[in-house]
């Protein structure tokens, strides 16, 4: 029988070989917002044959939106550059489509590298003021943000619209929203970081005001044949926080937009959260999501095993997974997957000396990751 994971799927202009994404994952090392020669091998060497989409980590609209001062940017001409050196190469010597997801951080930005601990930077570490819906910092010792302004949001759209127009100059294929994990466009959605009383805060119609405009001014400086995406938050795993069916509400206006997919992953707006962690502990919320609106979505967290990912798609749970740890581990998760699954994946034109087929003495069947 065909494998459901190795089907093409197609989104607007853009036909993909397979349902194998290479999630976005910030990797805390840009110098002033650019690329450099570690996104360089990073992206790279996924694009040779991990997945038909390798996903450029959130890169940010603007200084202040940045988690730490070590992340990606595309708000200057020297972040333009940089990144396109990047995704020239890929495009040259790999096979993946390329993918940017855009975001800002909102509160939880003006923080130092994981390496370095993730704490909040003190004054003389060089702090900046965060920005939020509401005047909420994420935890205990966290900054407290500076509430937006209606006017500050407008300009703050205007900061989303030439991150895209970058993005189109320097040859992505997708663009994703990044609507999750708890930064900026999240804090918009979830009661627990957004306590307006304005029109952009309240009731979860309220809530998701800015978020769709922020999208549909993407949307419109977007290419009409490039797929636009967003990654949510399905749940905030804290009493009183986003619910399943406030992302369902969500996605149907997003879909009116013209949204391509929701990748669905869950958690991390307030450090009070539980999260029940366990193998695709989120495909039952790109399931819901996928039943309610017909929405293509990607399922994300904790999928590493070639059947498991083959089950999430076959059963119809999600149109695509999206792996980061296990495509860390093995940059070559799709080929194996391909081989466990009796299907074929693509190799770029270097790398065919390694295919099974040409020296299969040597590949015996591995066990399943």
């Amino acid at each position: 029988m065909a494998s459901a994971l190795f089907s093409p799927i197609t989104m607007r202009g853009m036909t993909l070989p397979n349902r194998v994404v290479v999630s976005p994952m910030c990797q805390y090392n840009s110098t002033d917002g650019s690329a450099n020669d570690w996104h360089l091998m990073h992206l790279g060497n996924f694009s040779l044959g991990a997945a038909a989409l390798v996903m450029t980590e959130m890169t940010n609209v603007n200084p202040v939106g940045r988690i730490t001062y070590k992340c990606a940017g595309l708000y200057s001409d020297d972040n333009e550059k940089a990144l396109k050196r990047v995704i020239d190469f890929c495009k040259q010597y790999g096979l993946a489509k390329q993918g940017l997801q855009v975001g800002h951080a909102g509160r939880k930005g003006s923080t130092q590298p994981p390496a370095l601990g993730a704490k909040p930077l003190t004054k003389e570490e060089g702090a900046w003021e965060t920005v939020a819906p509401s005047a909420i910092p994420f935890g205990e010792g966290w900054h407290v943000p500076h509430a937006l302004t209606q006017g500050e949001m407008k300009e703050l759209t205007k900061d989303y619209v030439a991150t895209v127009q970058r993005a189109e100059r320097v040859g992505y294929d997708v663009i994703e929203m990044h609507g999750g994990h708890g930064y900026l466009i999240h804090q918009f959605l979830s009661p627990l970081a957004n306590q307006r009383d304005d029109e952009y805060g309240g009731s979860v119609k309220k809530r998701m005001r800015y978020p769709l405009e922020v999208f549909e001014a993407m949307r419109k400086a977007w290419p009409s044949d490039k797929p636009l995406g967003i990654r949510v938050s399905a749940v905030d795993w804290v009493d009183g926080g986003t619910t399943i069916e406030d992302t369902i509400a969500f996605a149907h206006e997003l879909k009116a937009l013209g949204c391509d997919y929701m990748d669905v992953s869950s958690g991390q707006v307030d450090a009070r959260q539980k999260i029940p962690f366990a193998p695709a502990y989120n495909a039952p919320f790109a399931e819901a999501v996928r039943k309610a609106t017909g929405l293509p979505t990607m399922s994300v967290g904790l999928i590493t095993g070639y059947q498991q990912a083959e089950d999430i798609v076959a059963s119809g749970k999600a149109d695509f997974i999206c792996i980061g740890r296990g495509a860390m581990w093995d940059p070559r998760w799709m080929w194996h997957a391909a081989e466990e699954l009796g299907a074929e994946a693509p190799y770029a034109p270097r790398t065919m000396p390694c295919h099974p087929k040409m020296r299969p003495q040597v590949f015996p069947k591995r066990a399943q990751g």
